[in-house]
């Protein structure tokens, strides 16, 4: 949340001379509602399994530089369809995500006390991000061509 997977991946894949896509991005477009909308209007379980779907049609359909939302790890499906690809987790602590993103309310898991859910949520989630990477890049600190060239450097890429 707040990562930069988005921009990091968009610097990929010029960098790499492949196309980039973001899944959250294919279920806004196809829903044609935030994911904000989505998780208040028909709630978690129904984002998930949008997001579940995103996935698989992505992987299946998409070469080149891949971004997935922070909850995607949560299925196991999902996790095994990650395996053999070239995944990044890219980490932040929670005073880099403060600054970047301020913790806000447009991000649904975070709505009540923010730092205290996002801890939690990375807890919960950080062995599973762990699970699935090839690689793991920090970013605190970091500006996105950083990251990008780390998020390089980490699984031998090479630009074209």
């Amino acid at each position: 949340m707040g990562v930069g997977k988005s921009t990091v991946g968009e610097l990929l894949a010029e960098r790499l001379g492949v196309t980039h896509r973001d899944t959250d991005a294919d279920i806004v477009a196809a829903q044609g509602r935030t994911i904000s909308e989505i998780f208040v209007d028909e709630g978690e379980a129904v984002f998930r399994a949008l997001e579940k779907d995103a996935v698989r049609r992505a992987l299946a359909e998409h070469d080149g530089v891949l971004a997935l939302g922070g909850g995607a790890v949560l299925d196991p499906d999902t996790r095994a369809l990650l395996a053999g690809h070239r995944v990044v987790y890219l980490t932040m602590d929670v005073e880099e995500a403060v600054r970047r993103t301020g913790l806000n309310a447009a991000r649904p898991l975070l709505a009540l006390n923010p730092r205290k859910q996002w801890r939690e949520l990375m807890e919960a989630r950080r062995h599973l991000y762990e699970e699935v990477a090839t690689a793991v890049v920090a970013t605190d600190g970091r500006g996105p061509e950083e990251v990008a060239q780390a998020v390089l450097d980490a699984v031998e890429w090479k630009e074209t």
